[in-house]
């Protein structure tokens, strides 16, 4: 019943309150579905800021159908990752297939997508094109632009990066070592509080970041005082 509400122009957004019978995989599953986004609130502050401050971004959808596609150079990347969007990755053939669906943005949304690269050794020139394509929700006319980027756009360190890739890097890494990955094998909660030192006294006045940072360490405290 979703799907078919959805392929008529209807949208479903989950939210989620409270725990107990709770079912967070559910909830996202059916906003999927439903061509929405979920959320989660815990508090009062958050409810106001989903239902009140970001109510625009909701009911006004800016692209249709969004995809991204990155295609990297193997003369210059020896390998590759995509973190996160595990459930919403799409066959390379299905990108420019308009029938498949993708996902929706509303106005003032944005979604970013982490690569993690390895690059080979000395190698210079273009890392990777990517595509993003996209219906309007008004006439359904389908748009396309492309961008690349190459090794001469990289920063020299990390320090170097902007603030907000920096923090996304740092997001997806608390992710990463949450649902203990692999991949973030080497480094500990501790690592990370440390590491958002720079956030303090930082350009971010944003509430939602200081929380964040503040999560961050609460975790590793308790991570500390379990013996992790």
């Amino acid at each position: 019943s979703i799907r078919e509400y959805a392929r008529q122009g209807i949208q479903l957004t989950t939210v989620g309150f409270g725990m107990g019978n709770y079912n967070d995989v559910l909830m996202e599953r059916l906003a999927d579905d439903g061509d929405g986004f979920y959320a989660y609130v815990d508090t009062n502050k958050e409810a106001e800021r989903l239902f009140v401050d970001d109510l625009t971004g909701t009911l006004q959808t800016i692209a249709m159908d969004a995809k991204v596609q990155a295609v990297f150079n193997p003369e210059v990347v020896t390998r590759f990752r995509l973190i996160g969007f595990e459930n919403r990755a799409l066959e390379d053939d299905e990108f420019r297939d308009d029938t498949v669906d993708a996902g929706e943005i509303g106005a003032g949304h944005s979604v970013t997508a982490l690569y993690e690269v390895k690059l080979a050794q000395q190698a210079i020139g273009e890392i990777a094109m990517f595509h993003l394509r996209w219906k309007d929700p008004d006439d359904h006319e389908v748009h396309e632009i492309s961008r690349s980027i190459a090794t001469s756009d990289l920063a020299q360190s990390f320090e170097q990066t902007p603030p907000p890739f920096r923090l996304a890097v740092m997001v997806a890494e608390y992710a990463e070592i949450l649902r203990e990955s692999y991949w973030a094998k080497q480094y500990t909660l501790g690592d990370l509080a440390a590491e958002l030192d720079w956030v303090q006294g930082s350009a971010f006045e944003n509430e939602d970041v200081i929380e964040f940072v503040d999560l961050v360490q609460r975790a590793s405290n308790l991570a500390c005082e379990n013996g992790n």
